[in-house]
């Protein structure tokens, strides 16, 4: 179900670094305050931003890393690879995320990072990263908290494998409105969702047949309505107990850290 990857292509001063950082800055004000001074520090240390076409494997597994990656538009995947060449989505990444962040301290991942879309990234320095760390203590542990989160959402996925297919997509689609409302990329009736039903699959554990009926036993439950590149929900709370969804591992509300 892979796609062939692209080059990436370097985007150097052509972007406002405020700009960059911005839906990042909306992700962590839902969980506490960001001060002026914290959004320039972040500006400040982006690096070089970069375009990868969709397939390309932005970081790979066991390689040294030196920077970490924000998503600014599109979307990522965190996944595996088996000997018999079948991919597994361990995580999908939006806009605003963070996505390597914990490299910061690890140095290197134990999986790759591909694009699933046309994506626009920005690398920021671990020796920026550093810097922040000793300088903005506030800001790091707002940082820290992104990559608990993205802990708290690997537990739900795990936790969720037992679950039927319908439920598991419909849990994901869930999550997802909830991840994308948050950066203003979603409302109440959908989203943009430019993934394949390939996509869909390797998130949720299926085969591309099984992904195909469960897509349509939604559409037919009049649940949500994947096509055409959008995600529509005609009743986002039927949908939400259909999952039995309950975001409180998205950790979205304003708490001082």
């Amino acid at each position: 179900m892979s796609r062939p990857g692209g080059v990436a292509s370097p985007l150097t001063n052509m972007e406002n670094n405020g700009h960059v950082v911005d839906a990042l800055v909306r992700a962590l004000e839902r969980r506490d305050s960001v001060s002026e001074r914290e959004r320039d520090a972040l500006a400040a240390a982006v690096g070089e931003i970069r375009i990868h076409p969709a397939g390309n494997t932005l970081i790979r597994a066991h390689r040294p890393a030196e920077a970490s990656t924000l998503l600014i538009e599109g979307m990522l995947a965190r996944e595996f690879s088996s000997a018999v060449g079948r991919r597994q989505i361990v995580a999908l990444h939006i806009a605003g995320d963070f996505v390597d962040l914990h490299s910061l301290l690890l140095k290197k991942l134990d999986h790759d990072v591909t694009a699933l879309t046309d994506v626009k990234v920005a690398l920021f320095p671990h020796v920026a990263l550093r810097r922040l760390t000793e300088t903005e203590p506030h800001l790091a542990r707002m940082l820290w908290l992104l990559t608990v989160i993205d802990a708290a959402v690997h537990r739900e996925w795990i936790a969720r494998t037992s679950h039927s297919a319908a439920v598991k997509v419909a849990h994901l689609l869930c999550e997802m409105q909830v991840r994308l409302a948050i950066v203003g990329l979603a409302t109440d009736q959908g989203f943009v969702l430019d993934l394949t039903q390939g996509d869909l699959a390797d998130m949720a554990g299926l085969t591309a047949v099984h992904i195909n009926r469960t897509l349509r036993k939604l559409r037919e439950s009049e649940l949500a309505i994947v096509r055409d590149g959008l995600a529509s929900i005609p009743d986002l709370q039927k949908l939400r107990d259909f999952a039995g969804f309950d975001p409180t591992y998205l950790y979205a509300e304003q708490t001082p850290r």
